[in-house]
């Protein structure tokens, strides 16, 4: 499947790094480095624009190196681009550090998966099947 996109950066195009990579690492376009201390947020221009097919969405999802090696991450993991959506993706970051982190202008700083998503309707019942789970909820299906 073929994707129209702009890049309005001079970093390349996101790309599979491996033959079974299901994510493209995603760069960051900035003029001067961004300095995020311990717990502060920001929104990372990346100077990419997308026309997804309906049907499609482009999930944001922290890199796992960097959120090991430094603790940046995506809050909102996984973020959403809808296809209908034809602004500059921006992706946002936390620190999870103790330590500052800097980003610097072509920081790879998210990782891009582009999945397949199903439109539903909803059917008003009364009542729901049974399941041995049943109404368990948080570690209810855990072993004892």
């Amino acid at each position: 499947m073929q994707v129209n996109i702009i890049n309005k950066s001079q970093h390349p195009l996101p790309n599979y790094e491996t033959l079974g990579s299901a994510g493209m690492d995603i760069r960051a376009n900035l003029e001067s480095s961004i300095i995020l201390h311990s717990l502060e947020r920001t929104a990372v221009p990346t100077g990419l624009f997308l026309e997804l097919p309906v049907g499609f969405e482009a999930q944001i999802r922290p890199r796992s190196g960097m959120a090991l090696k430094q603790g940046l991450s995506v809050p909102n993991s996984p973020g959403t681009i809808d296809s209908d959506y034809r602004g500059e993706i921006k992706v946002i970051v936390v620190n999870l550090s103790k330590d500052p982190i800097e980003i610097k202008d072509g920081d790879r700083i998210a990782q891009m998966v582009i999945a397949k998503y199903e439109s539903i309707s909803w059917n008003m019942v009364d009542s729901l099947s049974d399941t041995d789970r049943g109404e368990g909820g948080f570690g209810s299906t855990g072993k004892k």
